[in-house]
């Protein structure tokens, strides 16, 4: 596999050279993204005006300053490209188990591709469940009260029992209250970091994020590998938790809780904003009853939180999601791609098929919702 990342695209058989292509456009992706300064409206200006990013990276100063960078970007541009091996970083990510998918896949989450701003590159641990559009952005307070810890799992077990997909931030308090009470259910759950997925952040949740993972769900972050959680990449992250999701529901927070930032975002983003009212005497409960007050659905049920996202569906989803294969070479490749991602290599090797099958079926399962492909020639289960 890594071979072709030193190959001639021309070297390669007809079937395997869309996938170079692929891979050799990702990789400056992923490039990019370990440039601080280059974020997503300025990859937004490259992509306009160049032909893709590769040629971008390739660009002189003088082309960059037509695609509209700054003399400032110019610089961070060209340092990178003397600080970076492109191929070097995509070799990372595969080697950390990690994949990339790009503002520009179809893989890459519909809500998400909505909102202003959102990150050019996701990287995914695990695998992105397809019931993206059932998802709820559960957030709150880290320093929890024993109303808080009660009403968590009540409430948010309930709905992931319905097939509700929680998204929070894996943060200790309410974001892991939310995940584990998911996990308990039967459900699949989606942890956003702010920092790179090879940091485990924070340490006492690093069972929690390899379970999200096992159950078939994922960790996703804008940050590539190497990035620390330095505190200027929660707030946000926080855009990416409401961004994901159909609404936000804030369970215990302050007056001033980084779950009012998710909550700001979400009406931004024109999403439904919820919270949980809790005891006025509080300090917990002021951030919830606050957003009550300025017009957030206050919510003492799951079919509080159904009613409100239109979600009275789900559970019906969730029935009707067991797979059943149309054919013994559906059969096969399900027997060789898990909830992780499995690369095409590997799909190749374990089913014995002939690669033109594989190509055909993989593309009727995933119209069929079967599978799902991540991008970078990845593929994993949805069910």
């Amino acid at each position: 596999m890594l071979l072709w990342l030193t190959m001639d695209k021309e070297d390669l058989p007809t079937n395997e050279r869309s996938i170079f292509m692929q891979k050799n456009e990702l990789k400056y992706w992923i490039a990019f993204s370990h440039i601080d300064s280059i974020g997503p409206q300025k990859i937004k200006l490259l992509t306009a005006h160049f032909p893709d990013l590769a040629t971008a990276w390739l660009a002189n100063a003088h082309e960059l300053k037509w695609s509209r960078m700054s003399e400032k970007d110019i610089f961070a541009i060209n340092a990178g490209r003397d600080a970076l091996d492109p191929d070097q970083l995509l070799e990372k990510i595969e080697r950390l188990n990690i994949s990339a998918i790009t503002v520009q896949d179809t893989a890459y989450p519909r809500r998400l591709k909505e909102i202003h701003s959102p990150p050019s590159v996701l990287y995914i641990k695990g695998t992105l469940p397809e019931h993206l559009d059932l998802a709820l952005a559960v957030v709150g307070t880290r320093k929890t009260s024993a109303y808080g810890r009660t009403v968590t799992p009540t409430l948010i077990g309930a709905l992931a029992r319905t097939g509700v997909l929680i998204v929070s931030g894996l943060a200790l308090g309410i974001d892991a209250l939310a995940h584990q009470a998911t996990l308990d259910a039967g459900g699949q759950t989606v942890g956003v970091l702010g920092c790179g997925l090879d940091a485990a952040y924070p340490v006492t949740n690093r069972r929690l994020a390899e379970e999200i993972i096992s159950h078939g769900g994922a960790l996703v972050s804008e940050y590539p590998p190497g990035t620390q959680p330095l505190p200027q990449h929660f707030p946000a992250r926080n855009r990416i938790i409401s961004g994901m999701s159909r609404g936000v529901l804030v369970i215990e927070g302050g007056e001033d809780s980084g779950s009012l930032i998710t909550a700001k975002y979400a009406i931004d983003q024109n999403r439904e904003v919820l919270a949980v009212p809790g005891n006025i005497m509080s300090d917990t409960s002021v951030g919830p009853n606050n957003l009550i007050k300025m017009g957030a659905k206050a919510v003492t049920s799951a079919a509080d939180v159904l009613a409100a996202l239109d979600l009275e569906l789900a559970e019906q989803y969730r029935e009707n999601s067991t797979v059943i294969p149309a054919s013994p070479d559906e059969e096969k490749l399900l027997d060789c791609i898990g909830h992780e991602p499995t690369h095409i290599d590997e799909i190749i090797q374990k089913s014995k098929l002939n690669t033109s099958i594989i190509n055909s079926t993989l593309t009727m399962m995933e119209m069929k919702g079967i599978v799902r492909h991540l991008g970078g020639m990845y593929y994993a289960r949805t069910r």
